[in-house]
């Protein structure tokens, strides 16, 4: 990726960023990811003091910290977008607002039936050689289509970020994350500088009411009920309530998501932040109550589904985009 930037002249920073240990208990979840960054040749990881922490992030509550020197930014959207540029001059196209509702394997190929959208081309039939699926938030359900008997399902969990007003910027100077939950499978609110300007603080993590639930107020009643009734998410309710009570109590209450960024920085005051955006993260799910944490990629003659590519997808994006390559590539010879 930072080759990929350098390359197109994409503006990034590798700015390092702090994970820090807030209370005594946590030195040993930091000790295990210590150990993974090395044992993931990360060059120039460390452990440090609070002390250390202090000079890298004067507002940060530590008890101790990592340094992680590798770490960076950039805008995804401006990547997106080279991407989808370099893949049009080499003759590709690129079509929008396109919603599949059928895929035939026929003798011919693959055939996508589409419903007609806000695109200047409506309900367009599309015909491949190979199919390749990776539509996030709607992998299963397109996955499902193409005849895939699916044993995990998606689940949407909406992230909200608050924003630092200007002129609390200063509190914040890089990147600031917390040791994670082991008992829980998101990382928690953290600080990012971005690269335009600004610093975002979060983001919790919630159960949208609909796949692309990027409103409190988006609700879908089929696609929640489809939720509600998956009994892996019924599972993990059951396991995870205390935890999804406190980012509920987080998603409503402003009080309650300052109070978790304070104990990364306690200068946090209310008056410093302003709401921003939200995003939704698509957690694969099978019935048992287990988020996958690992790809999940389904193969079938001239079909492959990506159900599933779990953060750091973005940062990894040229790396799977490699590996799907490879599997199509190794497919049609």
């Amino acid at each position: 990726m930072l080759e990929f930037c350098r390359e197109h002249e994409i503006q990034h920073d590798v700015c390092g960023k702090i994970i820090v240990a807030s209370e005594e208990n946590e030195r040993s979840q930091l000790d295990k990811i210590f150990q993974r960054g090395i044992e993931n040749g990360l060059l120039g990881i460390r452990k440090i003091t609070a002390a250390e922490a202090i000079e890298i992030e004067p507002n940060v509550r530590a008890v101790e910290a990592l340094w992680v020197p590798q770490a960076g930014i950039v805008d995804y959207g401006i990547v997106a977008r080279k991407y989808a540029e370099i893949f049009q001059s080499k003759g590709g196209e690129v079509f929008v607002n396109q919603k599949v509702v059928a895929i035939k394997d026929t003798n011919a190929g693959i055939v996508l039936e589409t419903e007609e959208s806000q695109s200047v081309i409506q309900g367009k039939s599309w015909e491949a050689s190979f199919f390749v699926n990776c539509s996030g938030l709607y992998s299963d359900h397109i996955a499902r289509l193409t005849g895939e008997k699916l044993k995990v399902q998606i689940i949407p969990f909406r992230g909200e970020y608050y924003e630092l007003k200007p002129a609390s910027e200063h509190l914040v100077r890089n990147l600031i994350y917390p040791v994670p939950n082991p008992d829980f499978p998101f990382l928690g609110v953290h600080f990012t500088r971005m690269i335009h300007g600004g610093i975002e603080a979060g983001p919790n993590a919630v159960l949208a009411f609909q796949r692309e639930g990027y409103s409190r107020w988006d609700l879908n009643f089929k696609e929640l009920g489809e939720t509600l009734a998956f009994s892996g998410f019924r599972k993990i309710a059951r396991k995870y309530w205390r935890e999804g009570w406190a980012e509920m109590q987080r998603s409503y209450s402003k009080a309650h998501f300052i109070r978790a960024l304070q104990r990364l920085v306690p200068a946090i005051k209310p008056d410093d932040v302003v709401p921003g955006r939200a995003g939704v993260r698509a957690m694969a799910c099978d019935r048992d109550g287990n988020l996958l944490d690992d790809f999940l990629f389904l193969e079938r003659p001239r079909i492959l589904n990506v159900c599933n590519a779990p953060s750091p997808a973005a940062t990894a994006s040229l790396a799977i985009g490699e590996t799907v390559a490879e599997m199509v590539v190794k497919r049609i010879g």
